[in-house]
């Protein structure tokens, strides 16, 4: 998940805005070279190669393959060839682990690279996941999955077929607070739930030049704000809910045509489960909103910011509070499935969660596009 071609100052405001906070941890930006790496070889590890170098592997993962005990960075794959000196240079990475997209087949001979982490724009997730599977190599995506269920399926497939393991960077669903939320839904403290708010988004792009679109706004790569951070929205409804959606609504609001032609700018969606619990949904990169709640019988809590890199804060209705964090999200991600690859377990969050998100996104997409329809899942 590469993310929008924004300056680091541009991205610190964005965040400001959205209250997910005016600064990265301290981590996040530091260029000492990963000196962990090779104490880590030393003892069972799973060497790492990113797969696309923008912003989230730069900022997030390759600095989160420094915090984790159970894999390393080992290798890159880019199509950006000058961004190689500087990564070798802060990485260590050999000239052997280095790669492009036209010769990324050639991992498969590479005995350093276990997993191969996929962070690049959402139309390449598909091909690659088919390639790195065909490679035998484990495979981390991040989300959105694919561009549709039908893609994501044939991944799921693929990695099963080849015997490797499929998970999708869901950082929260390993994160403490989150967790929290999963297990509030099997005990049920509060009763039994009523409904579910969960609203994800941030207001950004207004410089961007309509010429010159980053991907996140082009629709032959998967822009928009459902896929992205809609996302967050739909994957929290079903977590926090410990249900599967058997209905979908949905409308798509755009304020800005000159750069939304094709993708949404602002989706809101309402998901039908079950029991009769109704979940509201919304996403944006229009507006500002970070929450997600849970209303019950007897009281409710939630989780504002919820899709945070840190700083999630928890409350209830009888006035407990709660903020456990971890010291970075997506290291905690990447030790969880590495120890599922090294233990020969089911990873936490495997590719099979993905798709389900995928069809309730095609679904969100149908109803939208056809003025608001329900679409029975």
């Amino acid at each position: 998940m590469q993310a929008p071609a924004m300056t680091r100052r541009q991205l610190l405001a964005t965040m400001a805005a959205a209250g997910i906070g005016t600064s990265l941890p301290a981590f996040a930006a530091a260029p000492s070279k990963d000196a962990g790496a090779t104490a880590k070889r030393g003892r069972e590890s799973i060497g790492v190669a990113l797969v696309g170098l923008g912003y989230y592997a730069t900022h997030l993962l390759a600095p989160g393959l420094q915090q984790t005990r159970h894999c390393h960075l080992a290798g890159i794959v880019t199509g950006s060839p000058e961004k190689i000196p500087e990564w070798q240079r802060k990485h260590g990475i050999p000239d052997a682990n280095v790669y492009s997209y036209d010769d990324f087949d050639r991992i498969a001979d590479n005995p350093d690279i276990q997993a191969v982490y996929i962070a690049t724009p959402n139309d390449l997730h598909k091909p690659l996941t088919l390639r790195a599977a065909a490679a035998g190599k484990h495979v981390w995506c991040e989300k959105p999955m694919a561009m549709n269920a039908a893609e994501a399926q044939d991944m799921v497939d693929a990695c099963r077929k080849a015997g490797v393991q499929l998970t999708i960077g869901y950082r929260l669903q390993h994160e403490p607070n989150t967790r929290r939320l999963m297990a509030m839904a099997r005990e049920k403290p509060y009763g039994r739930i009523l409904e579910v708010r969960a609203e994800a988004g941030f207001h950004a792009y207004d410089d961007v030049d309509p010429a010159n679109k980053p991907w996140r706004l082009l629709p032959q790569h998967g822009g928009g704000a459902m896929y992205d951070m809609g996302v967050y929205s739909l994957n929290a409804a079903r977590y926090v809910t410990g249900q599967e959606p058997v209905a979908v609504s949905a409308r798509q609001e755009i304020h800005r045509p000159h750069l939304f032609e094709g993708v949404d700018e602002t989706m809101f969606f309402t998901l039908e489960f079950p029991d009769g619990l109704v979940a509201e949904c919304a996403t944006s990169f229009g507006r500002n909103m970070n929450t997600l709640r849970a209303d019950c019988e007897r009281g409710w809590y939630e989780l504002s910011p919820f899709q945070t890199y840190d700083g999630l804060k928890g409350r209830t209705s009888d006035g407990q509070t709660f903020a456990d964090a971890v010291p970075h999200q997506q290291a905690k991600q990447m030790d969880d499935d590495a120890l599922a690859i090294l233990q020969g377990t089911a990873p936490l969050v495997p590719g099979e969660e993905g798709v389900r998100d995928m069809r309730v996104v095609d679904a969100v997409y149908a109803s939208a596009r056809d003025g608001g329809r329900r679409v029975v899942l």
